[in-house]
């Protein structure tokens, strides 16, 4: 049988892209699992997406990931949407079907999971942070796994009542929106918190969310989607005063997981990516 030299390419199109560690966990999996493929990091401006779309088409590209601030941006360049990327309106994940394209969204899927280990979210009261594609996927994914109630605080008025209207239409759950000017108290009767914001990334790793600590109660769910650094200030802070806390290391393992799968067809071991990961933030 000859050699064949020609890996499968997949990536990741953000900006700013350095302080995303999906590419270290991704490639480790693949080596793991004996795949020939390679995740390629790639920072690409806004004005640029199109162009990088394009060039995945060209070469070949078994799909990509879109981070920040591209997961709204890039549906103008695909193909269609799976059914859950269509009612959030954002992918962060690109797979090829055919000659096709197709946006999923692995962001609330990811989420749930690692939410899973600590609590189930039917029933339960929510505050989120943040309105973008990462607060949209993991709105709709906890509603439609039995949140009672999803309150979204955010800087932006519009931004913030699309989603609340969003989740009020799409889902079971009840919305709501909320105007984030100053520390934010959470409500007593709040179940889980969550940080679906940039707030805390690399490179602003000393920036905190404005929330009045004093209203994080022992028990709450905190979860934050920053994986890098994952222990943000509000992961610290939270845990602190007795919260059950989750940084953003789960979610982005579940991503990666689901994420493979539908680039390869392989259900990787997620094991390979945690201890890389835990590696890599230890040193």
């Amino acid at each position: 049988m000859p050699l064949n030299f020609l890996s499968l390419l997949t990536g990741c199109f953000a900006y700013p892209a350095a302080e995303n560690p999906t590419v270290a966990m991704v490639e480790a999996a693949y080596r793991h699992h004996g795949l020939d493929a390679r995740y390629i990091n790639c920072e690409v401006p806004a004005e640029k997406l199109g162009d990088a779309v394009l060039g995945a088409r060209a070469m070949g590209w078994a799909g990509f990931n879109c981070s920040l601030p591209h997961k709204v941006g890039v549906i103008d360049h695909l193909d269609g949407l799976g059914q859950s990327a269509e009612i959030m309106g954002a992918v962060n994940c690109a797979v090829r079907r055919g000659e096709r394209y197709i946006g999923e969204n692995t962001d609330g899927k990811g989420f749930l999971s690692s939410l899973a280990g600590v609590v189930e979210p039917r029933g339960k009261r929510v505050v989120m942070f943040g309105a973008g594609g990462a607060a949209r996927a993991i709105g709709v994914e906890l509603a439609l796994a039995g949140a009672k109630s999803v309150t979204i605080v955010n800087r932006g008025r519009e931004r913030g009542e699309t989603l609340a209207r969003l989740l009020g239409d799409k889902t079971p759950a009840g919305a709501s929106f909320e105007r984030w000017e100053g520390p934010y108290r959470v409500p007593a009767e709040a179940d889980i918190v969550v940080n679906a914001t940039s707030i805390g990334l690399y490179p602003g790793i000393d920036d905190r969310l404005a929330i009045a600590l004093d209203s994080l109660r022992p028990g709450l769910v905190v979860a934050d989607v920053i994986p890098n650094p994952p222990r943000t200030h509000l992961v610290r802070d939270a845990e602190a005063r007795g919260c059950i806390v989750l940084d953003g290391l789960g979610m982005l393992v579940n991503q990666g997981v689901i994420g493979i799968k539908y680039w390869t067809g392989v259900d990787v071991d997620p094991r390979v990516m945690q201890a890389k990961l835990a590696a890599l933030f230890a040193a």
